[in-house]
């Protein structure tokens, strides 16, 4: 069923990526209106987390987010799909990285490096940053459950000169190019919610107690890999900026969660500036009730 529901809706979504761009914004629209106003996509959950991260001023501005989250959600699922086409010159041209020297000083350093970045604006677009360095590129991600459409993200990820590594072998994969001197850089997105264990680590995220992961600030300290921000912006429909920013040159310098705190306070900074280009249909805050006693 799998291969069949692959091969079924495969043909679909190139002739989606094959649009031209003002065509594919059109589309966009289209679904915008049928995701937000016929089948309410996850719009409890949008609705619920924006009242829960405080980002409005009022219930007249929760709506206007709400709104504009719609749109731009929309833009971002197509230019996924749009990635399975796109040419190096067109992603290049709509998604610019800012202060690439970073790359390149740790690059004649011989340093590998971790990039941390939250579900905000291009995230996915995001992978293209290895057009811009001297590094080999890798994204952590969670693995899908169809084989048939986590090869189709491999190879779209590849085709830009990027690669995943699944949550689990994280560590193992390091530890490889590590031992192997492989120049690369890991890409974590880190904003998200983990799951629940006894060991997790809380701290407040808009206001809310929740777990958080700490992967990416662990796995620098252990391999003494130097960590950045990737702050991503959204400066019109289609085109985006990432401007890198040095997080922690020496993380083993650092306090524990020191790193990971900083990270979560740039992210709600952006956040707060324009709360409709996060990625609310993710329940961030599942966990707010579940605090452990001894931290209340």
């Amino acid at each position: 069923m799998q291969r069949i529901a692959f091969y079924t809706i495969y043909p679909f979504l190139l002739l989606i990526s094959l649009l031209p761009f003002r065509i594919l914004y059109l589309f966009s629209d289209v679904l915008c209106f049928l995701m937000y106003r016929v089948v309410k996509y996850r719009k409890k959950t949008v609705r619920k987390n924006i009242r829960t991260a405080g980002v409005a001023k009022n219930l007249k501005h929760a709506k206007a987010i709400e709104k504009d989250f719609y749109k731009h959600f929309c833009d971002l699922f197509l230019e996924m799909i749009k990635s399975i086409t796109i040419s190096e010159t067109a992603i290049k041209k709509r998604f610019v990285v800012k202060n690439k020297a970073l790359f390149e000083r740790y690059g004649k350093e011989g340093k590998s490096i971790i990039v941390m970045c939250g579900h905000y604006a291009s995230y996915e677009w995001l992978l293209s940053i290895t057009y811009h360095m001297p590094h080999d590129g890798f994204g952590v991600y969670t693995p899908l459950s169809n084989p048939y459409f986590d090869r189709m993200v491999q190879r779209i990820r590849r085709k830009h000169g990027a690669y995943l590594i699944p949550r689990s072998k994280v560590r193992e994969t390091l530890q490889k190019h590590h031992h192997e001197g492989v120049l690369a850089t890991y890409g974590f997105a880190g904003d998200q919610s983990p799951q629940l264990r006894s060991k997790n680590y809380w701290q407040t995220f808009f206001g809310v107690k929740v777990p958080v992961f700490t992967g990416g600030e662990r796995l620098a300290k252990e391999f003494d890999l130097p960590i950045v921000f990737a702050r991503l912006e959204k400066k019109k429909r289609g085109f985006y900026e990432a401007t890198i920013e040095p997080l922690a040159e020496n993380p083993k310098d650092f306090k524990d969660y020191e790193i990971t705190d900083d990270f979560l306070q740039r992210i709600e900074a952006q956040v707060k500036a324009n709360p409709a280009h996060y990625l609310w249909t993710h329940n961030r805050f599942k966990h707010k009730d579940k605090v452990p006693s001894n931290l209340i």
